[in-house]
């Protein structure tokens, strides 16, 4: 056999190998766990931002198939449901929310976990560091501390005559807990009063409303997790009835008649995470992917309810609005 012969022989058989692995590779399906503290969405599917990004990064329906799990708002749920993810032999588990990752975390140390809107992951103890975070979680950080105080002093520009605050969590949420005593924390250093609202249950909102009753705050702060926002409609009721301004974490509170917002936009952080993820099934260990946090915060006005509210918005502030609400 001389020498051009063999070489195309074994030129053949390599490129049948990587045709085979090729085809291996197209033919896998990844198995993509999601797991949350909300209530189940109609289509028992995961966010669409997610699942769409992940689309365009090239894994899409025939590809990939989504295991959805969602505790309604009962965390003590959420250990029962990572483990039944687990089962389902994922490649790759998602969790949304701070209770959804520790369960994730308690319940596995080898798959792969993707985590966002969590609070700040190293307080928290699900990651090492933002630059390593080592183990088998990683994913988008949500700077408590930062944004805690950017959005008391943006509550106090637009109410000036606010020295006391009530700031209403889920108490039973560690990383919401964080950002709570963050909020005290640059209270203290304006001279503010914090009047602390934990919740737990649904009834403890009628009990902190019953305690805005007996001293009423000058503004309210709310911190934004499944539990709170399962029950969201119930504070902006009360609040606009009392005519008290708030703060929230998110525009889609705003959206729904609350006064002001400053935070990520959810979608970027769907997007975000979508590329954690297509990242882990490429094979990345999520201990080497140092943890993100968002490029930009969104600061968002109900122009109408500040309206209602009989709020004089400062120009200064208009000017820095990225988004008014009628």
């Amino acid at each position: 056999m001389d020498r051009r012969t063999f070489n195309g022989i074994v030129g053949a058989l390599l490129l049948g190998c990587h045709h085979t692995a090729s085809a291996q590779q197209t033919d896998k399906v990844w198995r993509v766990g999601f797991l949350a503290s909300g209530l189940r969405p109609a289509d028992g599917s995961p966010p669409a931002p997610l699942r769409d990004e992940l689309r365009t990064l090239g894994y899409a329906e025939g590809n990939i198939v989504y295991e959805g799990r969602w505790s309604g708002g009962r965390n003590e749920r959420l250990g029962e449901l990572a483990r039944e993810l687990i089962s389902r032999q994922v490649d790759v588990l998602v969790a949304f929310g701070s209770p959804a990752a520790e369960a994730m975390k308690q319940s596995t140390s080898t798959i792969p976990i993707v985590v966002f809107n969590a609070g700040d992951m190293v307080d928290t103890g699900l990651v090492a560091s933002l630059s390593r975070p080592g183990g088998n979680v990683t994913g988008v950080n949500d700077p408590a501390a930062v944004l805690s105080a950017k959005r008391l002093e943006i509550l106090k520009e637009l109410v000036p005559h606010a020295k006391r605050v009530a700031v209403l969590w889920n108490a039973q949420n560690y990383a919401m807990t964080l950002r709570y005593r963050e909020i005290e924390r640059a209270a203290q250093a304006t001279g503010m009063t914090i009047d602390p609202l934990g919740v737990g249950e649904p009834n403890d909102f009628d009990l902190a409303f019953a305690a805005m009753n007996r001293t009423r705050p000058d503004a309210l702060m709310m911190l934004t997790d499944a539990f709170t926002n399962l029950n969201r409609q119930r504070v902006l009721d009360y609040v606009g009835g009392q005519q008290i301004p708030a703060m929230y974490e998110f525009a889609t509170v705003v959206r729904a008649g609350g006064l002001i917002s400053y935070g990520s936009d959810q979608d970027d952080i769907f997007k975000l995470a979508a590329h954690y993820v297509a990242k882990v099934l490429k094979g990345a260990k999520p201990g080497d992917l140092p943890v993100e946090q968002p490029n930009r915060y969104f600061l968002v006005l109900n122009i109408t309810t500040a309206k209602k509210l009989g709020l004089n918005v400062p120009q200064p502030l208009v000017l820095r609005v990225d988004e008014v609400v009628q």
